[in-house]
Order: structure tokens, then C-alpha cells, then sequence
């Protein structure tokens, strides 16, 4: 048995980080050393909300918690996953589309990097109609969405 450090990322847009997102990094926190969540920056696009605003959300909401780190990164994820040492991707899956795709990107991340395994977790049923499309057209349209983040985070 290795005494390899086990880093996982849990890569995405986070725009924004809602609770499903949270729980999945909650659950998977006894699978790892260490969770580096990571907020995927295009240049190409624009995010709803600026990645500084994302990723000090991010970090409010996992404060204090040393096996927690968060990170921006622009490129492939399985490079970023090589800079960083990590092995495991950590996906969160809510529906059977969201298993097909993930799949597809998982298997096509394998044939670039043999070294990165690829974690699902599915989302707990209360948080599967959460999304960070759905939660945007909320704010959108002026209303609460409170009840959809991770407490304390507040959006201006």
C-alpha cells in the first residue's frame, strides 16, 4: 500500500458554488487527503460572476477546513491535475444525462492521463434540481436564492 498523498479535484465553473456542490465535497472528504476544488477559467468566456468573487465564496464556505484548498486553473484539467499531484477527479452526477456525460469526459481523461481515475458521487436527492444554470436564471429575475447556497454566501 502507498503512502501517496490521495488529492482529488473537483473541477467546474462553480458560477455559482450551490449546496449540491458543497455536499458533494462534504461527502467526499473521508475518500481523501486532500480536495482541491477548482474553478475552470476560459478566457474565450465570460462568467456570470467574476472567478475572484466565485472562488472567495468558495473558500468562505470551506473556512477552517485544512483539507480543502481552492484554485483556478485555465487548460486541460488532467494537466492541471499532474501540477498539482493530484490522482482523482471528484464528479457529482444528479441525473442519468449527467452519468453520460461525465462518462465520456472520464473515459476520454483516462486515455489522456492512465494516472487519473475518475470519483462519482451521486448528489443526495434534495439537492439533484439544484443547478448553477437554474440558480443563475433565478438571480436573473430578482429573486432569492438563498435557500440554493451555501449559508452565508450572499449574492450582490
Amino acid at each position: 500500500m502507498s503512502n501517496k498523498e490521495r488529492i482529488a479535484i473537483f473541477p467546474g465553473s462553480f458560477d455559482p458554488f450551490t449546496i449540491g456542490h458543497q455536499d458533494i465535497v462534504q461527502r467526499a472528504l473521508p475518500l481523501f487527503d486532500r480536495i482541491i476544488i477548482a474553478i475552470g477559467f476560459n478566457s474565450d468566456k465570460k462568467g456570470f460572476f467574476p472567478i475572484d468573487k466565485r472562488k472567495a465564496w468558495i473558500e468562505q464556505s470551506f473556512n477552517g477546513n485544512e483539507k480543502i484548498e481552492v484554485h483556478t486553473y485555465e487548460g486541460l484539467t488532467v494537466d492541471f491535475c499532474h501540477k498539482v499531484g493530484a490522482q482523482f477527479l471528484l464528479r457529482g452526477l444528479r441525473t442519468s444525462s449527467d452519468f453520460e456525460y461525465e462518462r465520456a469526459i472520464a473515459q476520454m481523461n483516462k486515455k489522456i492521463n492512465l494516472d487519473i481515475e475518475s470519483v462519482f458521487l451521486l448528489t443526495a436527492p434534495e439537492y439533484t434540481p439544484i443547478s448553477s444554470t437554474i440558480v443563475r436564471d433565478i438571480i436573473r429575475h430578482g429573486a432569492d436564492v438563498s435557500e440554493f447556497l451555501p449559508k452565508g454566501m450572499i449574492i450582490d
